[in-house]
This record gives C-alpha cells, sequence and structure tokens, in this order.
C-alpha cells in the first residue's frame, strides 16, 4: 500500500514513528507493507516511489524545519495538490491543521483525492464539518474509502464504536463531552476554585489549548465534532451552520458553585437528539459523563440497549495517530475482502 502523507506536523510525525515500530507486526498480522512516498509539509515535499525512508525524513524534519530540505529527495516549492496529482499511490493521509473559515487547503486536498479515486484518511475536522455530506457522496461515487476516526475522541475509538458496535441498534440520541482543553479548564474550576482565565493559562502551559484558545473555549471544536458524529452515525445530514453554539467563557464561579450545591459540575456537552447544539450544562456527579481533566466522554442512547457511554483521552499526537493507523488497516482489510 504506498500512501501519500499531506500534513508532517505533530501527527504525521508520530505516525511515522508508528509506523517504523510497527513494520514487522502489521506484515505479520495484517499481511501488508504500507509504504510513504510522498510527505509534504508546508515548503515543499519529500518524494520515493519506492518508499521514503522515515527515519530520514524525521531526521531531516526535525534538523533542518521541512522534508523539503532533503539533499536527494527533497521537492522545495511543491505544494500538496501537485504531489497528489502526480504522484502514484493508493492512499491520501490528509493531516493538516483545522482551519474552521473554509476548510481550507485540507477540503481541496480531500476532493482533489477523492476524484482521482484515491482513498482518504484525515485528521482535519473542519472540512468534514464544512462539507461531510457531498464529500462522503464523492467518495462513495468514485467507489473508495473516506476515513476520519481521529477527528472525534483522537486515540478514543468513539467513531469505531458507534459505527461498528452498534450495527443494527439505531442511536436514538448522542451526548458527550468532546474537547479535553474546556474539561480540564471547568475541572479545575470546580476542584480548585481557579478563575477560568487562570485555568485557561495553565491549559496553555501544559500544551492542551493553543495560544489562540477561542476554537475550544467558545464551542467550535465540539461542534465540528457533533456535525461528523450526526452525519456517520446517525445518518443526518448536517453542516456547521446548523449547530447551536455556546462556549464557557461566560460560566462563572456563581454559576459552578449552584451546579456543586446540586450534586453537579458544569461541562460543555455537545448533543445531537432533535437539534444540534453546543453549550454548558450542569452534570450529575452520578452521571457517567461527569468525567475531570482531559478526558472525554460520549453517551449514545440507542433503540435496543440503552444508553452506552465510551470514556477516553481525546488529544495528543501519539493517540491521533493511533486512530489514524487503525484506519489505514481498515481500509487494507476493506480491500483485501
Amino acid at each position: 500500500m504506498r500512501l501519500i502523507m499531506v500534513g508532517f506536523g505533530t501527527v504525521g510525525q508520530n505516525l511515522a514513528k508508528m509506523l517504523e515500530s510497527k513494520k514487522r507486526e502489521l506484515l505479520t498480522e495484517f499481511g501488508f507493507h504500507p509504504r510513504i512516498v510522498a510527505a509534504v509539509d508546508t515548503t515543499g515535499a519529500m518524494i520515493d516511489p519506492k518508499g521514503i525512508d522515515l527515519n530520514r525524513a524525521l531526521a531531516v524534519k526535525q534538523a533542518k524545519g521541512s522534508v523539503a530540505q532533503d539533499s536527494k529527495l527533497g521537492r522545495l516549492g511543491m505544494d500538496a495538490q501537485e504531489v497528489i496529482e502526480e504522484v502514484e499511490a493508493e492512499v491520501v493521509l490528509e493531516l493538516t491543521p483545522t482551519k474552521i473559515v473554509d476548510g481550507e487547503p485540507g477540503l481541496s486536498h480531500i476532493r482533489t483525492a477523492l476524484r482521482s479515486q484515491r482513498h482518504v484518511i484525515t485528521t482535519n475536522k473542519a472540512p468534514l464539518a464544512i462539507a461531510m455530506p457531498s464529500l462522503m457522496e464523492m467518495a462513495f461515487y468514485n467507489k473508495v474509502h473516506l476515513k476520519f476516526s481521529g477527528t472525534v475522541g483522537g486515540g478514543t475509538p468513539i467513531l469505531d464504536f458507534a459505527g461498528k458496535c452498534l450495527n443494527g441498534n439505531r442511536i436514538e440520541s448522542i451526548r458527550g463531552i468532546l474537547n479535553g482543553t474546556t474539561n480540564y479548564i471547568l475541572t479545575r474550576m470546580v476542584e480548585c476554585d481557579t478563575p477560568l482565565e487562570t485555568a485557561l493559562k495553565e491549559a496553555q502551559d501544559l500544551g492542551y489549548a493553543e495560544a489562540n484558545p477561542s476554537y475550544d473555549i467558545d464551542g467550535m471544536d465540539t461542534a465540528c465534532k457533533l456535525v461528523i458524529l450526526a452525519n456517520s452515525t446517525m445518518r443526518r445530514e448536517v453542516s456547521l451552520k446548523d449547530v447551536e453554539i455556546e462556549g464557557i467563557r461566560e460560566v462563572t464561579r456563581e454559576d459552578i458553585e449552584a451546579a456543586r450545591r446540586n450534586g453537579s459540575q458544569i461541562k460543555l456537552i455537545g448533543t445531537v437528539d432533535a437539534e444540534v447544539r453546543v453549550r454548558p450544562e450542569p452534570v450529575p456527579l452520578s452521571n457517567p459523563l461527569c468525567v475531570g481533566g482531559t478526558l472525554n466522554a460520549v453517551s449514545f442512547r440507542t433503540e435496543l440497549t440503552g444508553e452506552l457511554t465510551i470514556v477516553g483521552r481525546g488529544a495528543g499526537g501519539v493517540e491521533t495517530a493511533s486512530a489514524v493507523l487503525r484506519d489505514i488497516v481498515d481500509v487494507r482489510r476493506a480491500l483485501a475482502q
């Protein structure tokens, strides 16, 4: 299996390390040897039709800041669109950062790959949040796979749990904590009486929040994940514009204390039922969704077995890369069948 990796940041580099460390395991257990034939970052690409030496790519990236700086295989100035169109491969890994304004350049990368009848695996939430129904239709039309388990829950298989373990068991509603940054902030406000601004600064210092944290604390990240969940597990054709969004900026100590008196904690909850919405809500301490720190937790109310909840870490380069590896194996299995 030949793969093009678009985006060689934290997730891409962790995936490269995994592919190297698990090379023998993938061959013996799953019967294939995935080869990265092109890696693309912001200044160019590194290309080898026989398969890139990933340890070399990692060393060049660390030493020179870009895989395109490789003396033999580097292609300075070559962008992802050119690579997807010109390099022979079966799978495109779209691992670029999320840009919620228009989903670009990830949206164009995915569309180009699907039109070229390449399978796509992505961790980029924005293209799916903006245009998921049309992308799913494009994949179906071109008879290729579009996989995205790393977009929701990171290494915790929330989408796989809903899509595979609940087959035949209709999901009636979804409710959960889908953003570890806001959960950390709210947990600190509850447990240590920490003001929101202070808790946010702590989250930034620990690497849980970006320098510009609005994507997390204003609820956009949770909203994107809700759109993906609604489309993929409930066949609801919704996009980001259909989501009612309220973040945690207005949550006060008084709100936290009022919830505490009622045996609850304030959490940023994403819900899909008759509506799709994100807002801070009190969650009873006895509820399985009342998890602390950076954990994610999602409850699926189902037709046959009632409410089922999955809990786990929702972010991190290693965790998200593990989801990409899981998708690579799934595509291989599907092709083998």
